[in-house]
């Protein structure tokens, strides 16, 4: 295995934020995911009378995009115990993951001075646009910059709103579900469907969280990314870029694939994608692969593209600190390609000492965020 030189300074997660189809919180997100309670209801937001599929996971109550990021970094913000009064000058900027379109521009200068107002720092300084892997590589680069001196806090936030135009495209792609359900790794499967978030994720040098007596809900152990260039929107038929993104996040961290006790996988509800991921698990974790716990809790929350990673973060962190393995919900049964040690019927009580969240982009991008238990 690759194994990187072990950074001087240790990235940890001191606060989150997030808005779901479960609700606001993270509590709401954790009830749904652990016991697989499916957010995903009738669009009603746009008309979808001429679509193949009419369901997404949409927030309860609607909100225009800036301000539920907002109210996510706020949240991130309150329970990592920041106090700009206290520390004017050390507000921490922002790495924000937006889909790339028209409103864009406008939502990230909205985001920006909205945090700066209230939290201080410089607001957005890069923003990620990179499909459904862009929250995964805000976070990675924000836990270098942090590892590597160069910030001693970093603010990660993503949002995602299932609008009419990715909408139609999914659809028109025959990429959404056709009968309303995401089944990840489950036989009968038939697609993926969109679902909002808003989240945000403080990145904090673990002696900076140590000195501020906050709380730090885990740490950020190791991260890699990995691209396969295959297709511009189907995998690596043997998911060789998913396999390179784990050997690279499990080098950084120094650690071996029995270590890891839990995998939030990326698990679209696409045959093809879903088929791809099985075998880079396979390929990287063999025979521990047996008993290596695995669940998608996109079944539960949707798909919310480049919010994606940051909300299964705030997953997975649920996970280790709770104790209670999300379930792989929409289950229909076993596909006998797959063969992976799925969380079905009720959440599965583990204490992980490290656990994955992977995501993949079309254009052939991997990401994968290896947590510690604090």
């Amino acid at each position: 295995m690759n194994r990187h030189a072990p950074t001087a300074v240790r990235p940890v997660v001191t606060g989150v934020g997030v808005l779901s189809a479960a609700g606001e919180g993270t509590t709401a997100l954790a009830e749904a995911v652990v016991h697989g309670k499916a957010a995903f209801g009738p669009v009603t937001r746009f008309d979808v009378s001429a679509r193949r599929t009419t369901r997404a996971a949409l927030l309860p109550e609607p909100r225009p995009l800036a301000d539920a990021v907002l109210a996510a970094v706020g949240q991130a913000c309150r329970r990592a115990g920041l106090d700009p009064a206290a520390d004017p000058d050390g507000g921490p900027p922002v790495l924000l993951a937006l889909h790339s379109d028209r409103h864009t521009r406008a939502t990230l200068a909205e985001v920006s001075a909205g945090t700066t107002a209230r939290w201080g720092g410089p607001g957005v300084l890069r923003a990620y646009t990179g499909a459904c892997v862009a929250a995964g590589t805000a976070v990675a680069d924000a836990a270098q910059l942090v590892a590597t001196g160069r910030r001693p806090r970093v603010l990660v936030a993503a949002g995602h709103l299932v609008e009419p135009g990715v909408f139609a495209a999914f659809d028109a792609g025959r990429a959404l579900a056709r009968d309303g359900e995401l089944r990840p790794f489950s036989t009968g499967r038939s697609g993926t469907l969109l679902g909002d978030a808003a989240v945000a994720v403080l990145v904090e040098a673990e002696t900076e969280a140590e000195r501020r007596g906050a709380p730090v809900l885990a740490r950020l152990a190791g991260w890699g990314r990995a691209g396969d260039a295959h297709h511009v929107c189907r995998p690596e038929p043997d998911g060789d870029g998913v396999a390179r993104a784990i050997v690279a996040a499990l080098g950084r961290a120094g650690i071996a694939p029995e270590d890891v006790d839990y995998v939030n996988a990326n698990g679209t509800g696409s045959t093809l994608s879903d088929h791809a991921e099985a075998l880079a698990l396979r390929r990287v974790f063999g025979g521990h692969t047996d008993r290596l716990p695995v669940s998608s809790s996109k079944a539960v929350h949707g798909h919310a593209l480049e919010a994606s990673a940051l909300l299964e973060l705030v997953v997975t962190i649920g996970a280790l600190t709770d104790g209670l393995l999300p379930v792989n919900a929409g289950w229909l049964g076993p596909d006998p390609e797959i063969g992976l040690d799925l969380v079905l019927d009720g959440p599965r009580a583990a204490r992980p000492r490290y656990a994955l969240t992977l995501n993949s982009a079309f254009g052939g991008a991997n990401t994968a965020l290896l947590v510690a238990a604090r």
